[in-house]
């Protein structure tokens, strides 16, 4: 017989095992999250500034730093069009994970996010230039001024 690591009387709290073919995820419980909406009378200036923030904050580290390094060098220069286009990609789909495989081509991207945008970001994760990427970008490059 084994002997527990654990003190009598407590109980073991389970943590994420991958997909386990014995896993009947009866203990998993999901919360809906409210459906994505796009912002039409949102004024430009401030759709940068959310998506430049929702760039930054994501669910996994791997999309902070491609999403906010993305941003960086794009969302300035973003047309309405893109705008709108980058804002339902990161946006509405709920798993951060679907994001990044799409955007990394690990995955194929649904025709519904498949735009100019996705194009930009896939050829952006390819990283041909090879630069480092293993942090967020500083904020110094943005103009606070009137901010």
């Amino acid at each position: 017989s084994q002997t527990s690591w654990r003190p009598a009387g407590v109980a073991l709290l389970r943590g994420y095992r991958g997909d386990a073919p014995e896993d009947s995820a009866r203990d998993i419980i999901e919360m809906p999250l409210p459906p994505w909406s796009s912002r039409p009378n949102e004024p430009i200036s401030t759709k940068r500034r959310r998506l430049l923030y929702e760039s930054r904050k994501r669910g996994m580290l791997e999309n902070c730093i491609l999403l906010s390094l993305f941003a960086k060098q794009y969302l300035e220069s973003m047309t309405d069009v893109q705008l709108q286009q980058y804002d339902q990609l990161i946006n509405e789909p709920s798993n951060d994970w679907d994001i990044y495989n799409w955007a990394t081509e690990a995955q194929p991207t649904p025709p519904e996010y498949q735009s100019e945008v996705m194009e930009l970001l896939q050829e952006f994760a390819k990283n041909r230039n090879m630069e480092p990427r293993l942090q967020q970008p500083d904020l110094e490059y943005l103009d606070t001024e009137g901010h």
